[in-house]
């Protein structure tokens, strides 16, 4: 497959993400991942019990099996039809971008919080939020709302688009199927992120397996993280909201997180909107004192999370723009 089938695969998985969303199957490759993880985790505990190369060897290991299923049913689709192999590429990188199924998540947070249902708010915020949701008023959801499209914007979407063009670009500079090297670092992009979501939690049971895990979902997400100033910046000028106040909290305030990526996100969502984030978070062992994001701004109410959900989507169709038009310019090329 050439650079041009890379191009259009990530068109095409896109659109399908877009039209159909994120269905949930017993097959679905992060599922595959995540059961593996599972699996491997409880086997290397027991063999290097409290020992910090253990989350080494757990990440090596889910990676290895990933791709290695991967590589059997690629080569199996590819032998049967070359469209077939194309075809299993599309729904790889379909199954492993996340666009449609963050934006619909919100929505019924927003029509609770326009009913004035504080409980059934709740309820559908807890669904995609790890924080402690009842104790959350109308804006402690809110922020928990536009906290999470920011965020998962670049975890969930534009990480996974950069490293698949990473790949493809890798793929051309090796003279290696570019298609394939796309899919193989986007999967090493999702055992990232989804080792980080199982075990990378600071807790006794994950401080020694899940370290290496969260460490290279740290480093996987920090280039993404920095561009994604690039998309959003043109998404706040097409989305009316106020780009200029994005990039002044964005260059003042995304560093102040405990994380290294998530505020880059954040602070520019926070500055567009016009709406502080962040701040006191309660999670279930406790309350972290997270700093504000704009703190000079007023907390966001229902409307803003319209706003933010038309703003992330018009980023993510720039974003698929301008990483497609990097692919086929190297097909030109």
């Amino acid at each position: 497959m050439s650079i041009y089938h890379a191009s259009i695969i990530l068109i095409s998985g896109f659109i399908l993400d877009l039209v159909v969303g994120d269905p949930v199957y017993r097959y679905h490759p992060v599922r595959i991942i995540g059961n593996l993880i599972d699996a491997l985790q409880k086997i290397i505990k027991k063999a290097y019990p409290g020992n910090r190369s253990s989350g080494v060897y757990l990440a090596a290991l889910t990676l290895f099996f990933s791709l290695f299923i991967y590589s059997s049913l690629f080569l199996l689709f590819n032998r049967i039809h070359p469209v077939a192999g194309i075809l299993l590429n599309i729904y790889f990188v379909y199954s492993l971008i996340a666009l449609r199924d963050l934006l619909m998540h919100c929505r019924p947070v927003m029509d609770a919080l326009r009913g004035k249902d504080l409980k059934n708010a709740r309820k559908a915020i807890g669904m995609i939020v790890g924080r402690d949701v009842n104790y959350l008023d109308e804006s402690g959801i809110v922020r928990a709302a536009i906290e999470t499209l920011a965020e998962n914007f670049v975890d969930g979407f534009l990480s996974p688009v950069f490293w698949y063009t990473a790949g493809c670009l890798t793929g051309v500079f090796f003279n290696i199927n570019p298609v394939c090297f796309g899919v193989v670092f986007l999967i090493l992009f999702k055992v990232a992120s989804t080792l980080d979501s199982m075990v990378g939690y600071k807790t006794a049971e994950f401080r020694e397996i899940g370290w290496a895990g969260a460490r290279l979902d740290d480093l996987m997400n920090f280039i993404p993280a920095r561009l994604s100033l690039i998309v959003l910046f043109p998404g706040a000028v097409l989305s009316g909201l106020h780009p200029l106040s994005g990039l002044r909290i964005f260059f003042r305030d995304r560093l102040k997180h405990e994380s290294p990526n998530s505020a880059h996100s954040e602070s520019f969502v926070a500055g567009a909107s016009r709406a502080r984030l962040g701040g006191p978070t309660r999670y279930s062992d406790g309350v972290k004192e997270k700093p504000w994001l704009g703190k000079e701004f007023p907390d966001p109410d229902f409307t803003d999370i319209r706003r933010v959900m038309k703003l992330i989507l018009i980023s993510s169709c720039l974003t698929v723009s301008f990483f497609s038009s990097i692919i086929f310019l190297m097909y030109k090329i």
